[in-house]
């Protein structure tokens, strides 16, 4: 079962989509099972984060910029090779274990959607596989 959720982000940042898969697996009826997020950009991104402080986004984003600028060098035309990098280097899905048809998170665990060049109306979308 595949659900196709869309959002429309800010010019960087992490979106928390937790709440987007949770009502996928309880749509989907799965109890056991495996859950994939997945983002089809290249320049966004999927991880699993902390969700307590919200300082934790903030700080993600700057640590990427400070790890990924954007540099004169680089040589890409729309301008974004940094985005690039960043997206490659986060990755572009999650597996999530579903138990008890829940998310298997840990008590500070949350899912997020990364966005590194927005703002835009970007998708996801999250399979559930019973197992």
């Amino acid at each position: 079962m595949i659900f196709e959720y869309k959002l429309n982000t800010p010019s960087q940042g992490l979106v928390d989509i937790t709440s987007e898969l949770c009502e996928a697996i309880k749509e989907s009826g799965v109890n056991e099972g495996i859950c994939v997020v997945f983002c089809p950009h290249t320049t966004a991104a999927v991880t699993i984060n902390e969700n307590a402080d919200p300082d934790v986004r903030s700080d993600f984003v700057a640590g990427m910029d400070r790890i990924f600028p954007d540099m004169e060098i680089f040589r890409h035309r729309e301008g974004n090779s940094d985005a690039h990098l960043k997206s490659s280097a986060v990755g572009a899905s999650e597996v999530i274990i579903i138990r008890k048809g829940k998310p298997l998170l840990g008590t500070w665990q949350g899912v997020y959607f990364c966005e590194f060049d927005g703002p835009r109306t970007r998708k996801f979308y999250v399979k559930i596989m019973k197992g």
